[in-house]
């Protein structure tokens, strides 16, 4: 009598972990995650409320000149300013809680393979949105702001409310954080096939344009060196991930094939 084998079935990467689970356990699981990245932001803007003043009379005196005084048009203004600056403190603090929360809930039903791709961006999308931030601080918010302090007094008498001042340097921040996400996203558009190195290359000029366009219709001065300040490093941007995809592209082509 001849035994029957079982058939050795290789594992691979498409047999990943996706967790079997009924519709309410899955909600009960984002109400405990929403919990965590909840309750992880109130505690720590509670505990940034006190020095968001300080962090508030610092912007006030490095990007301000001397002589403008900031105001209060209620009672409420810089209360709301200062729990403004802790909230956005606390979502800064908290982004590795709460990105790891969202992550850990969506992670059983993605591809191994997605996983390692995003893995690979998180550290370099970190470090792009902090060289963002420390070119505006360097080289954009104060220009910024005196350019539209000389406009204003052509015509008026400056008055600064301190909530719509500290909305615009914060905002100013956000800005540059996101636009030096360029190469993140054109590297990941590169790696799932919706564009290449050839398309990228050929409409170079079309995009030197815009990005000019953009850079002048963002200086608030007009002035030839504030367009060129902003669209410089959004051009340099560029190119550097067209140079980055064609570095990575013959290890895309090699994981392929392995695959």
């Amino acid at each position: 009598m001849i035994a029957e084998r079982t058939p050795h079935v290789e594992r691979t990467e498409s047999d990943w972990d996706q967790k079997e689970m009924p519709f309410t356990e899955h909600l009960r699981e984002l109400r405990n995650r929403l919990i965590l990245a909840l309750a992880t932001v109130g505690a720590l803007a509670l505990v940034l409320f006190w020095p968001s003043q300080f962090v508030i009379l610092w912007m006030k005196n490095t990007y301000l000149p001397r002589q403008i005084a900031l105001h209060a048009f209620a009672p409420t203004d810089v209360i709301f300013t200062e729990f403004r600056f802790s909230l956005y403190g606390a979502v800064v603090l908290g982004l590795p809680v709460i990105l790891y929360q969202a992550w850990m809930f969506v992670v059983p039903a993605v591809h191994p393979r997605t996983r390692r791709i995003v893995y690979a961006y998180v550290a370099p999308s970190i470090i792009l949105a902090a060289a963002g931030i420390l070119f505006s601080h360097f080289f954009i918010i104060h220009r910024v702001i005196w350019a539209l302090i000389a406009i204003t007094g052509q015509v008026a008498q400056a008055t600064f409310g301190v909530q719509p001042t500290m909305n615009l340097i914060l905002l100013t921040f956000l800005a540059f954080a996101l636009v030096f996400q360029t190469p993140i996203i054109i590297v990941a558009l590169a790696r799932i096939g919706i564009v290449n190195v050839d398309l990228l290359r050929r409409h170079r000029r079309f995009i030197a344009m815009g990005i000019l366009l953009l850079g002048g219709l963002l200086a608030p001065d007009a002035s030839p060196i504030t367009m060129l300040l902003i669209a410089v490093p959004m051009y340099a941007l560029y190119e550097v991930s067209i140079w980055i995809i064609v570095l990575l592209e013959r290890s895309w082509r090699g994981g392929t094939r392995r695959a």
